[in-house]
């Protein structure tokens, strides 16, 4: 027997599509603290001794962090392709968008301190402001059109159709249930940046910061238990119908999809999952709790249980289903019918199962060594060597 046969192909599809989200919860845990305490700067850093504090938190770690979203990203183009070459040519304008951001903040980051001009330092530090904040709106737009379907369909040669201009697909992309899913993103994020600036400051700063997460977690509850009950009685969801073929070839023309009532029927044919949304509720509000108390390391692993339960709550609703399609459901890409072959996957995994722990082991290593808190002190006494 061929090595790569011992594992079935239908059991690839699922390790792959569970460390799909891994990788992008990963991302959120980690990235995610640096999104929001960029979208944070402003307004919880009131002098520049104070803002190079902020900046200081995530200095060390935040190239590190983007590891994952490049994982992520790789993960998707090599085990997903039919994802990756749909998703991203119809969402192209909003990945412009947070790719841009995303290279405005390492520009930020290594030039805002190099002048001592006031007005060069403000321009900076709301360069980082939008490099935080407009990814974690987007990927949350992203994540919102997903659930209710994105326009395009497969032709007979698997080439992705899509009507409209590039900037009409952009504009269509926010819709309100997408922009209140982009809401709950950035809030979350946010609330985590700001659990992350209590561990890593002191004083006036982790002061603000637990105040203003406060809000914005509690405002991330709201509009996730908002999202829900929209998804629960104003949207229409997705059903496989008929057999499923779970490892046949990666040709979505051989599964018949059609609407169903609601993405919720999910929890009626897998009660279990349940488990995923009560995360989210419990991770948020456990960090709102933590961050009115002064809890500094178990809200920011709380505001990491939050995450976990948002994302995975979204996978596992929608499951199997990677991207539908809203104006032909038979085009909707699934887990069963988008994957790399069953040799690809295969040797992914191997190659994953490699490398991934030693990033996990490097991570945690770097992370050790770099414990502790900035302080006004030590930005002041290392001016010239610290962002």
């Amino acid at each position: 027997m061929i090595l790569h046969e011992f594992i079935s192909y239908e059991m690839l599809r699922l390790i792959w599509w569970a460390l799909l989200g891994v990788l992008l919860i990963g991302f959120a845990m980690t990235d995610g603290f640096d999104m929001g305490v960029g979208a944070l700067l402003p307004f919880i850093a009131k002098t520049d001794v104070e803002r190079r504090v902020v900046i200081n938190t995530v200095g060390p770690v935040w190239e590190g962090n983007q590891v994952w979203f490049i994982l992520g990203g790789g993960a998707i183009f090599a085990a997903w392709p039919p994802l990756y070459a749909v998703s991203f040519s119809g969402f192209y304008l909003a990945m412009f968008a947070v790719l841009a951001a995303l290279i405005l903040r390492p520009v930020a980051f290594k030039y805002r301190s190099k002048r001592p001009s006031l007005l060069w330092r403000r321009a900076w530090d709301w360069a980082l402001f939008i490099g935080g904040a407009v990814p974690a709106l987007i990927f949350g737009v992203a994540v919102g059109n997903v659930l209710q379907g994105v326009p395009f369909y497969l032709t007979p040669e698997l080439m992705a159709v899509y009507e409209g201009s590039a900037f009409g697909k952009f504009i269509g992309l926010l819709n309100p249930f997408a922009l209140l899913a982009g809401a709950v993103s950035l809030l979350m994020l946010i609330t985590h940046g700001a659990a992350w600036t209590m561990l890593k400051t002191e004083g006036e700063i982790a002061g603000r910061a637990r105040h203003i997460g406060a809000i914005t977690g509690i405002a991330a509850i709201a509009a996730y238990a908002l999202a829900g009950l929209w998804l629960a009685f104003g949207m229409q969801g997705y059903a496989i119908v008929g057999d499923i073929v779970t490892d046949g070839p990666s040709n979505p023309h051989y599964t018949e999809v059609q609407r169903t009532g609601s993405w919720l029927l999910a929890y009626a044919a897998r009660p279990w999952i349940v488990i995923a949304p009560l995360l989210g509720f419990a991770g948020m509000a456990l960090t709102v709790r933590g961050l009115r108390r002064g809890y500094e390391l178990s809200s920011l692993l709380y505001s990491k249980l939050g995450i976990f339960g948002v994302i995975s709550s979204v996978g596992l609703t929608m499951f199997p289903f990677l991207l539908p399609s809203s104006v032909d459901p038979h085009s909707s890409l699934t887990v069963w019918d988008a994957s790399s072959s069953h040799l690809t996957l295969f040797i992914m995994l191997m190659a994953t199962a490699i490398f991934l722990p030693l990033i996990l082991l490097y991570t945690a290593w770097v992370y050790r060594v770099l414990w502790g808190k900035v302080t006004k002190a030590d930005v002041t006494a290392n001016s010239d060597s610290v962002y």
